[in-house]
């Protein structure tokens, strides 16, 4: 089950249906089910707090993870910046619904088991971020 939730902010405007299938979509992909998500969308406030209280890191982020996954089944509860976003979506120059549907599915994809963190490792998700787009753009779901 996946639940959206907004706290400070507006709720983004997507098809929340849609990324619900989507999202199923990209885990049996990886050989995963949904379980419980809780996606939160915050200000840089929030993630803020979030990161120095659970992480001890004092900086500003986009996504934050915290994995309840148990054998197959990926959980977890996944805070994502709305600021950041926007701000990171400026930056890249790409739109700020498709920066927004990346860090939605790399928050997935971290519950799949795919690291960004090592050497080579970003590349490797964000190929599986790109594998995931496609899913969604073909628009079959």
């Amino acid at each position: 089950m996946i639940e959206f939730e907004a706290k400070n902010v507006e709720m983004p405007s997507l098809d929340f249906a849609r990324v619900d299938r989507w999202l199923g979509e990209v885990a049996a992909a990886h050989g995963r089910r949904i379980g419980n998500l809780n996606y939160l969308f915050c200000d840089d406030e929030e993630i803020l707090r979030v990161n120095r209280e659970f992480l001890r890191h004092d900086y500003f982020t986009d996504i934050i993870t915290f994995d309840y996954s148990h054998r197959d089944r990926v959980g977890g509860d996944l805070f994502i910046s709305i600021e950041t976003v926007q701000s990171n979506a400026e930056e890249l120059g790409v739109s700020y619904d498709s920066e927004l549907l990346r860090v939605i599915v790399h928050g997935l994809l971290h519950l799949c088991g795919i690291d960004d963190k090592g050497p080579g490792e970003r590349e490797i998700m964000e190929a599986h971020e790109d594998a995931a787009l496609a899913i969604w753009k073909a628009g079959a779901i």
